[in-house]
């Protein structure tokens, strides 16, 4: 049975009581159209949204066997990352078309709420970086929180720097060990940016998100 959803906003809500046993979720793409078209300009530029859906009693994301953007005319195949999460092109066209994303879970959709991840994209993930090229992704982030808040920008959550995410099996230099947490993840925070000095890893981390302070 297709449940259909709405604004991102009220999906998880929606959810909640709509989608009782659908493993498949049909979606407005005008909801993540909303969400991506606000990275759509040079300050943000590299820059994406990720989707997925978090399982709520196991607190890990739901597998996802396959996503489409689907119109009346074609359907068009998503990449689904790891089973985890996927991206969406940001298509005026599409809005305009009422196109629809359906997404097929292998976990049962009333046990999964939206998740949006806000994260670099896979071309800024490598080995080494210069600290200019880092410190160009933290402006990145703190534009889009900037941008996001208006005249209300002190209100938003403040950019403290950057998150490194590893696979699990990566081995780290000696030397950043100590910035390590328990999930193998590096933080980068304002102290490592005035120390002006460039990043060589061992393997690429797998996402770079923000570090965030409220």
């Amino acid at each position: 049975m297709k449940k259909r959803f709405y604004p991102i906003a009220v999906l998880v809500l929606a959810m909640s009581y709509g989608a009782r046993a659908a493993e498949q979720l049909d979606v407005d793409y005008s909801s993540f159209y909303s969400h991506v078209k606000k990275l759509d300009n040079e300050e943000t530029n590299r820059l994406r949204f990720a989707f997925g859906f978090k399982h709520i009693a196991k607190g890990r994301l739901c597998e996802i066997k396959q996503a489409a953007i689907v119109t009346q005319k074609q359907t068009q195949a998503l990449i689904v990352e790891n089973g985890q999460r996927f991206t969406v092109p940001t298509d005026k066209v599409l809005k305009m078309a009422r196109a629809i994303v359906s997404i097929t879970l292998a976990d049962q959709a009333n046990q999964c709420d939206m998740s949006v991840q806000l994260e670099t994209k896979p071309e800024q993930l490598k080995s080494s970086y210069t600290h200019a090229e880092l410190a160009i992704l933290l402006e990145q982030y703190r534009a889009f929180f900037s941008n996001m808040g208006g005249l209300f920008s002190f209100m938003m959550p403040s950019v403290e720097g950057l998150v490194l995410q590893f696979e699990q099996s990566s081995v780290l230099p000696s030397s950043l060990v100590e910035k390590q947490d328990e999930a193998g993840n590096i933080t980068l925070d304002e102290n490592w940016f005035a120390q002006n000095t460039d990043l060589t890893l061992l393997s690429a981390p797998i996402r770079i998100t923000a570090l965030v302070e409220k």
